[in-house]
């Protein structure tokens, strides 16, 4: 079974638990994080986490994604309404990929309802708090053992 995974999360998301917890709720990323790879753990997945606030970072991360994994779950945050670069660099992965946002992006702003990815990965969750993470890998699994 294919069973290694990254889920990378984009700018700002490093101060999850301070910022805006009306939209992103209490949880910090590294509490997300310690739930993920509990969960990970159960379903017998490698999980890796990275974050970055630099577009460029996080497509060095993705284009380096395609050798080392087997899918990928994203929360590109701002990037995913403004960012060519990352979409085109999630295209050329070809493997399974969730898109992934904490709030639900279509419920917010009109220039956050424009996701310049969706359209190149298999499948998205929106709104569901930190729980999406979970919900994310559980759904990442069942893509790979397909």
């Amino acid at each position: 079974m294919n069973n290694k995974i990254i889920i990378i999360n984009g700018p700002n998301l490093n101060l999850l638990g301070e910022r805006e917890q009306s939209q992103y709720g209490s949880d910090t990323l590294n509490k997300i994080k310690e739930t993920c790879l509990k969960k990970s753990k159960e379903l017998e997945l490698e999980v890796e986490f990275a974050q970055s606030n630099v577009e460029g970072e996080l497509v060095n991360i993705i284009q380096d994604a395609r050798k080392n994994f087997d899918g990928m779950i994203i929360n590109a945050a701002a990037f995913t309404h403004t960012s060519v670069a990352i979409r085109d660099a999630l295209e050329l992965f070809k493997k399974p990929i969730i898109e992934l946002h904490i709030s639900n992006i279509y419920k917010r702003e009109e220039f956050r309802q424009k996701s310049l990815i969706s359209d190149v990965v298999n499948g998205g969750i929106f709104g569901l708090g930190s729980d999406g993470y979970i919900l994310a890998i559980i759904s990442m699994q069942k893509l790979l053992i397909k």
